[in-house]
């Protein structure tokens, strides 16, 4: 689609996939949500068009030139636009990767475009509101070995900074605000993501991980963030 043909828009969304079908599914289907939709074939291709301004980019791990992670890596040391990763590959070491390099979502092929299309629209409004959150003068929160800069989303473990991606950051703010409280996978999703939590929460799991090896002394031990097994996680056990 042209600049001047695109309708009135939510947002700049590209598209990064060498399938046709599915990049022309989700270009109909981003466009009729009111979004502009750029699209990309290749490592190649992609580099060129990121060159444009972006609010969100869609790519794929498997591109006939190049990989989705290394992509995702450089787009995440130029900028914190949200990035949504799509794979054939069901592998929770895929989604570990992928998420620890800064990607905030991962979604498996085959799946629905409606759910994607309200994955974007989550990803965008929350990081809309992050955007604005430092504009006031918002405080710091203190607990215990963990001190929480909300403004400028800094944390600090143990006197130490820690370099958190967007979704660690937003679940331990979540966990630390409110210490012994015990929140479910599905309501981590739902106050986190901002949308209902359906289908597969693992990337709950794999984000939680992922903090755990930043700010825990002893991952496999945490004392910080904690599981209680059958429920969910809470904060402030060893705090």
């Amino acid at each position: 689609m042209s600049e001047a043909n695109a309708p009135v828009s939510e947002g700049r969304i590209l598209v990064i996939d060498d399938e046709p079908s599915l990049r022309d599914v989700l270009e109909l289907g981003l466009t009729r949500a009111g979004f502009f939709v750029g699209t990309a074939a290749s490592y190649t291709e992609a580099l060129a068009r990121l060159e444009d301004h972006w609010d969100l980019v869609v790519t794929d791990l498997q591109l006939p030139d190049g990989d989705g992670f290394e992509l995702a890596r450089r787009l995440r040391e130029q900028s914190d636009l949200p990035i949504m990763m799509l794979s054939a590959r069901d592998s929770d070491v895929d989604k570990a990767v992928g998420l620890g390099i800064g990607a905030d979502d991962y979604m498996t092929k085959p799946f629905s475009p409606v759910e994607l299309i309200a994955r974007v629209k989550a990803h965008l409004r929350r990081y809309e509101a992050g955007a604005g959150a430092g504009a006031g003068a918002a405080p710091a929160m203190d607990a215990g070995q963990v001190r929480i800069d909300l403004a400028r989303r800094q944390v600090f473990v143990r006197g130490g900074e820690v370099d958190l991606t967007a979704k660690e950051f937003d679940i331990l703010c979540l966990l630390a605000e409110h210490p012994g409280r015990v929140y479910t996978k599905a309501q981590i999703y739902e106050q986190v993501w901002r949308e209902e939590a359906f289908g597969d929460l693992s990337t709950v799991q794999v984000h939680i991980r992922r903090l755990r090896t930043k700010i825990e002394e002893h991952p496999d031990e945490p004392v910080l963030v904690t599981t209680v097994w059958g429920i969910g996680y809470r904060f402030g056990e060893g705090a």
